[in-house]
């Protein structure tokens, strides 16, 4: 094994991994969304990103893919990270690969799951494939960030959202809202829609009881073609009662409270206990990382929000504005972080930071 430096065609295999790997997003976790090429004679003869959790991984496709497995012995594989060495849902990729003996592997990242972790590269060195790994890694390491953030940080990649008024309020007055629970849209209908397809991507999302009480939000992805996040709400006294949408044992529910008698509980919803007088932040990032949430949405509201940014657990921050102006209400966060970018959505403003 050694490590890659220096820039030639061995980087243009790996975009072209990670560009394949996006496919999966959404649809993965809690594997990450691997991309995998394979190369005989400057050509490439099989592709493949990993499927559905629980599906074959992307090696397992890419070798498949490959119409002429006589070729294989005399080809290189691309590979965005380490592949596995273990059983799980399905049989270790690194046995695929040897089986075929591929002569030469190029991994963009080392795997730091405890059950790989090096030994999938030493399963291929060990049947006689030259191994390479580093190709790439930094853009291997921002594709890869849930994963990374999970395995190496023990909680999931943690996603800061809303929406706020022109003059930096989340909502107007309590004398502008409707009597009905419903949301006061800050946004048009494309940063709407925008804002589904994100839920389809990540695994979870959060709110507070302020925000179901007032909003009485579904948190489901209906103006995107996608699976629904597991719906995660903080609800200290169980306030929320089944009326409400996020109750409605329709999608995976987990509800964080302090009230242990479970004879309080909903059937169909999961049940975490925290303890309120303690910070939040953390608690929750421990109970979703027992659940094997490796990536979640904070959707609200403004105590939730600033939550997580006061103990500063988040990751990223995705932050509208509308062109309504409320002129009184309750305000928008103060964010500091890293500018990644910005841009319109119509009449709507997007700004997306990090926190790193």
């Amino acid at each position: 094994m050694f490590y890659f430096c220096g820039v030639n065609i061995h980087q243009k295999y790996i975009l072209r991994c990670i560009e394949l790997a996006k496919k999966g997003l959404g649809t993965t976790a809690p594997n990450p969304m691997v991309g995998c090429v394979i190369v005989h004679n400057k050509k490439i003869i099989g592709e493949g990103f990993t499927d559905p959790y629980g599906s074959p991984h992307a090696e397992v496709n890419a070798i498949n893919s490959v119409k002429d497995k006589s070729l294989l012995k005399e080809s290189l594989l691309y590979v965005t990270l380490e592949p596995c060495s273990h059983y799980g849902k399905t049989p270790p990729c690194a046995d695929l690969i040897a089986k075929h003996q591929l002569k030469e592997v190029f991994i963009g990242l080392q795997d730091p799951h405890d059950k790989v972790a090096g030994k999938g590269i030493k399963k291929l060195e060990d049947a006689g494939c030259k191994v390479t790994i580093g190709v790439l890694e930094d853009e291997c390491r921002k594709h890869h960030k849930r994963f990374l953030t999970f395995q190496e940080k023990k909680r999931p990649y943690i996603i800061l959202k809303w929406a706020e008024s022109d003059d930096g309020f989340l909502a107007p007055d309590a004398s502008l809202r409707k009597e009905s629970p419903e949301p006061f849209w800050i946004t048009n209908a494309h940063s709407k829609q925008l804002v589904h397809q994100w839920r389809s991507q990540e695994q979870a999302i959060l709110v507070g009881t302020r925000t179901v009480l007032e909003d009485n939000p579904k948190l489901t992805t209906r103006n995107w073609a996608g699976k629904d996040p597991i719906r995660v709400v903080l609800d200290k006294n169980l306030r929320i009662d089944s009326s409400f949408h996020i109750l409605d044992t329709s999608v995976q529910t987990i509800v964080l409270t302090e009230v242990r008698d479970e004879s309080l509980y909903i059937k169909g919803m999961d049940y975490a206990v925290l303890d309120f007088s303690k910070p939040l932040a953390a608690q929750i990032c421990d109970v979703l990382h027992q659940h094997n949430i490796t990536s979640v949405i904070i959707e609200g509201g403004a105590k939730t929000l600033q939550t997580f940014m006061d103990e500063n657990l988040w990751d990223e921050a995705r932050v509208f504005k509308g062109a309504i102006c409320f002129k009184s209400g309750l305000p928008a966060p103060k964010l500091l972080g890293i500018l990644l970018h910005q841009n319109k959505i119509l009449t709507d403003t997007l700004t997306v930071y990090s926190n790193d």
